[in-house]
């Protein structure tokens, strides 16, 4: 029986996940290239990191970071920020994206704290997803960040960068999460979302990757082969 031909539109088929071996290699280049990476959100505590996640949705942490500084200075505690009252918030974060419902979702969330908690962040993940403003993804880069737990926090980037890489084939962001917490060797699932997400802002970009600067090049199964 003859091989079909290589013709323009053959395509080798490449496998949904890497190999073990593979997952190995990649993660150890980034542990390598960048072995103790940090949230690039500025905080000081629990409270304060909480407060950022909530403001960093559908904005860059750049943003985050400017409104935080003098927010912070004023209101690093709950009792403080609910002081401030909803319209003292805003006065702060204005300049952020969907600072209306964030500033609610601050003052409602501080309240909770008080009320429920005594003022401290829980670290379960039950009691964060009860706060308002607080969905999986603000949970877990609190429980990563603020409480050392191996939690894999997927974000724009770790999922566009998961699927390029073959770490996940999964539809959603659930489904990404859990394949990345079964495929990732668990010597590496501390540091994991902070080096993919590093990895999708600055090297694998959504629309231009800049594939020549990449430490996981070669291990790469986005492009098929012809």
């Amino acid at each position: 029986m003859k091989a079909a031909p290589i013709g323009k539109n053959t395509r080798r088929r490449r496998p949904a996940v890497l190999t073990v071996n593979a997952i190995e290699t990649l993660f150890a280049r980034f542990q390598a290239a960048n072995p103790d990476p940090k949230t690039e959100l500025e905080y000081t505590d629990a409270f304060t990191l909480l407060v950022a996640v909530v403001l960093s949705a559908q904005a860059t942490d750049v943003s985050v970071n400017k409104a935080t500084k003098g927010l912070f200075q004023v209101a690093a505690t709950p009792l403080a920020m609910r002081a401030l009252g909803i319209d003292g918030i805003k006065r702060h974060i204005k300049t952020i994206g969907l600072y209306n419902s964030k500033a609610q979702n601050i003052y409602d969330l501080c309240g909770l704290l008080l009320e429920k908690h005594g003022g401290i962040v829980p670290s379960e993940r039950a009691a964060l997803e009860e706060l308002p403003g607080v969905g999986r993804k603000t949970a877990n880069v609190v429980l990563n960040c603020a409480f050392g737990q191996p939690t894999m926090a997927v974000d724009t980037h770790v999922f566009r960068v998961s699927k390029r890489l073959a770490l996940s084939s999964g539809k959603n962001p659930l489904a990404v999460e859990l394949d990345l917490l079964k495929n990732i060797p668990p010597g590496y699932l501390y540091y994991a979302h902070h080096w993919l997400i590093l990895h999708g802002r600055y090297v694998c970009k959504a629309r231009m990757p800049n594939c020549g600067d990449c430490v996981i090049r070669d291990v790469c199964l986005k492009v098929d082969v012809q």
